[in-house]
């Protein structure tokens, strides 16, 4: 079941708001069945085909290969999740211990569960990886039966799975594979039962996952069986993640996609579920007038994880449970939390804070985002932003109508070009922030291109994907403390023709569609530390180098940019040494002068704090005004070690910002 997001929790010390870890996302569980169907014909290898990426394996191995490399990427990304394969059509029978040896007859005949909805172990990664690579192994396994395999039984036996192994699980899915589109073409009563158990998965709260393949001779169609039994649905839980909208197809024609890529893009499509930041946050847009919306961060920087600690000193490795605990620096004893009190330096002083005292000072009132005016969107500028933006969306479980209000409002600000700013508290102990709350046009995909759809506009006729739903987006606005000033420098305004020449070179070796896709870029750090944990826990060879996909192209590139570059070049040599002469011209001056004007500015060195007392005069009254001043820090190191050793202070091998620690404790403790 899902966990809560930490939005609601009461009775949690979250001191530091200012950055969210995992820990604050609703965690979502995820069981995957793989259904492969094991008969003659997706036994069949494709026909030879001398083209590059041409299948070669059968449709049953490419799914199991499938499945293989999807138990890959979960162990690691996704440890808490389940997945299991179950082979239907098989010469053998094997269900949960049962199997053609056990008393009183099998319960479902020609249905084998290969790996039973766990975990994903490491064991279960290598039987796997042995059955897809050892054709002895797949060739004793993977028989076709004689006999039609009832599809009913296929999908109770998959209900039993589900119900027994992931009973509380918000998102399961049934994958299916197979190339019979109408398994049950002369038996109404057989088709019927399949219905029935199909219904039963769907008020289970499973998710059948149709991936069809075709064959050469015989293209799969929907219409005859699978549309009566596949509920076009999504997940109860609406953090789950979401079921693949466009079916896998075959890849017998030559446009290079095999049959494995196929199956493994639709499956990667999904397997990172929707994380919510928070949940039902009251949207007050005005008095009186409130909803509830969700908020989600789309975009999360992700970093290798350690999930616990290992003992390896013992006879085997074993997990190690970390526990610590306070000490009392002068007697050793252990310090109860009661006991602890935060504290604060101010004016030389410290301020001690109970912890109820320090929940009081943080509390600025319940989580909420509450509209206080309209503004156009031109005047925020492109610099005001210090920290992610969260993408919120209605909720209808606590207001019900919040949709309706949240569509008006969001299809007005986006026709007006306004935003909302707005007092925003994400959650309980949070700082809260002033907001601007910008509209979010919906975006779709059409025949590879992307589609922004504005109110008013007719949807694109055809098939369409979409991208990104309409919403709004909150935008933290930054106060006048995060707020610096920029530098002094001097901008040198390049001639036009500099200009001209670079945009001929930047328009040459644009991204294609002017757009960056980050979905085309994995990480490469990222990935590399996964392909070494993967090596080790699989006993694999360990592999030479990363495989790293924002490495420039860079003969791609001197290839379409080489002459420009090169002639751009030359060309500012011409205009800088232009440049340099007329400047020179214009500063009257000797060549003395000229060369070391620069040196006189920094020779000049103003003065510090300390300059008027003499290093070797410094008293305990000066250095207490410099200690109140909060200006100790602008004395030398010299002048620091020179006072400190007169007080029988240590100083050997010390930063100046120990020796500035030293003298506030000399103060402090007086």
């Amino acid at each position: 079941m899902a966990e809560p997001s930490n939005y609601g929790r009461v009775g949690e010390d979250e001191e530091e708001d200012e950055e969210i870890d995992e820990t604050g996302y609703k965690t979502i569980k995820d069981a995957v069945l793989f259904a492969v169907d094991v008969s003659s014909s997706m036994l069949s290898k494709p026909p030879a085909i001398d083209a590059k990426g041409a299948d070669k394996d059968t449709p049953t191995v490419a799914a199991l290969k499938c499945a293989y490399l999807l138990m890959q990427q979960r162990i690691i990304s996704n440890p808490h999740d389940m997945m299991g394969i179950l082979l239907f059509g098989t010469e053998k029978s094997r269900f949960q211990g049962e199997d053609e040896h056990s008393r009183g007859g099998l319960t479902y005949p020609h249905c084998y569960l290969l790996t039973a909805l766990d975990m994903p172990a490491a064991a279960d990664v290598k039987r796997l990886r042995s059955l897809v690579e050892d054709e002895d192994d797949s060739a004793q396994l993977l028989v076709a039966s004689g006999e039609q395999v009832s599809m009913a039984n296929v999908l109770f036996c998959a209900n039993q799975i589900f119900a027994t192994k992931a009973p509380n699980f918000s998102s399961r899915r049934l994958f299916l594979v197979t190339d019979n589109d109408n398994p049950h073409a002369s038996d109404k009563a057989a088709r019927s039962a399949a219905a029935v158990r199909a219904k039963d998965l769907y008020d289970l709260g499973v998710i059948i996952e149709l991936f069809p393949i075709s064959r050469p001779d015989h293209g799969f169609n929907r219409a005859v069986f699978y549309d009566d039994i596949i509920y076009s649905t999504t997940p109860a839980d609406p953090d789950a993640p979401a079921p693949i909208t466009k079916a896998s197809e075959a890849s017998a024609s030559s446009d290079g996609l095999t049959l494995l890529q196929s199956l493994l893009s639709n499956i990667n499509s999904k397997s990172a579920p929707r994380r919510a930041l928070f949940s039902n946050l009251a949207f007050e847009i005005a008095p009186g007038l409130k909803i509830s919306v969700k908020g989600f961060i789309i975009i999360k920087r992700q970093e290798p994880v350690r999930t616990s600690y290992v003992y390896l000193n013992g006879e085997k490795a074993q997990i190690a449970i970390g526990s610590s605990s306070l000490l009392a620096e002068d007697t050793a004893r252990t310090v109860e939390k009661v006991e602890v009190r935060k504290a604060f330096k101010f004016g030389g002083e410290t301020i001690s804070f109970s912890k109820e005292e320090m929940s009081a000072i943080r509390d600025f009132g319940e989580p909420v985002l509450r509209v206080i005016g309209f503004k156009p969107i031109s005047m925020l500028p492109s610099w005001a932003s210090v920290n992610k933006c969260t993408f919120i969306y209605p909720s209808e479980e606590e207001i019900i109508g919040s949709t309706r209000v949240f569509s008006a409002l969001q299809q007005k600000l986006l026709k007006d070009q306004k935003m909302g700013v707005a007092w925003y508290i994400p959650r309980r102990n949070a700082t809260p922030v002033l907001a601007a709350i910008l509209p979010g046009a919906e975006h779709v995909e059409v025949d590879g291109k992307q589609i922004t759809i504005l109110p008013g506009d007719d949807r694109p006729t055809g098939d369409s994907t979409q991208v990104m739903p309409p919403g709004l987006w909150i935008h933290p606005l930054p106060y006048a403390d995060d707020v610096r000033s920029p530098p002094d420098t001097t901008m040198v305004r390049s001639p036009d023709s500099l200009v001209d020449s670079m945009r001929t070179i930047i328009s040459q070796i644009q991204l294609p569609g002017g757009i960056y896709n980050p979905k085309k870029y994995p990480n490469p750090s990222l990935q590399w530390f996964y392909r070494i944990l993967q090596a080790l826990a699989l006993e694999e060879d360990l592999p030479e180098k990363p495989e790293d996909k924002t490495i420039p192209r860079y003969k791609q590139i001197h290839k379409r940019v080489g002459p420009y570059v090169e002639e751009w070049g030359n060309q500012l040599e011409l205009e800088f040494a232009a440049w340099k002469k007329a400047n020179q011209a214009k500063q009257p001056g000797s060549k003395r002068d000229a060369a070391h004007g620069e040196g006189h500015a920094l020779a000049k060195r103003p003065k510090t704090a300390s300059s008027a007392i003499p290093s070797d005069e410094l008293t305990d009254g000066q250095m207490r005004a410099l200690y109140e001043k909060n200006t100790v820090g602008k004395l030398t190191i010299t002048e620091l070690k020179s006072w400190l050793n007169t007080r029988n202070v240590k100083t050997y091998n010390l930063k100046k910002l120990e020796l500035v620690n030293l003298v506030s404790e000399y103060f402090d403790r007086k």
